[in-house]
């Protein structure tokens, strides 16, 4: 019989990549979407154990490995379980970099009202600084 396969378009959406498995065909039909590294424009195409896919969501681009064929679409913590996660996590910023980069911009109290002439000369002032 040989290794146990799903459709792709139905793993994503089991996966809960996406909302409904109509969007998941599409996005499969798009061509954005590549298994091992080879580019896959069917929905019916054969996912097995250990694939890796590579797709662009939103701003970023997951690089899953398939763990496993789901049976149903359940809830999240079981979605996860389908798959494992390959790309490598974002490198943390420090915060000391961050404030220091900076300036803190002048801050009014909420409901203060227009800022004064003053204020806004204030606010020039600090603009032409930069």
């Amino acid at each position: 019989m040989g290794d146990p396969s799903q459709r792709l378009d139905k793993w994503l959406w089991y996966a809960r990549f996406f909302k409904s498995r109509s969007l998941a065909t599409r996005f499969v039909a798009s061509g954005k979407l590549r298994v091992n590294s080879e580019t896959v424009k069917k929905a019916h195409h054969g996912l097995k154990l250990g694939d890796v896919l590579t797709f662009p969501k939103a701003n970023d681009i997951p690089v899953v490995r398939v763990e496993g064929l789901g049976t149903r679409r359940g809830p999240a913590s079981e979605a996860q379980t389908l798959y494992t996660d390959l790309a490598p996590p974002e490198p943390r910023r420090r915060k000391t970099e961050d404030t220091a980069a900076e300036p803190s911009a002048p801050s009014r109290p909420k409901g203060a009202g227009r800022p004064t002439k003053a204020d806004r000369r204030a606010l020039d002032r600090l603009r032409e600084r930069k």
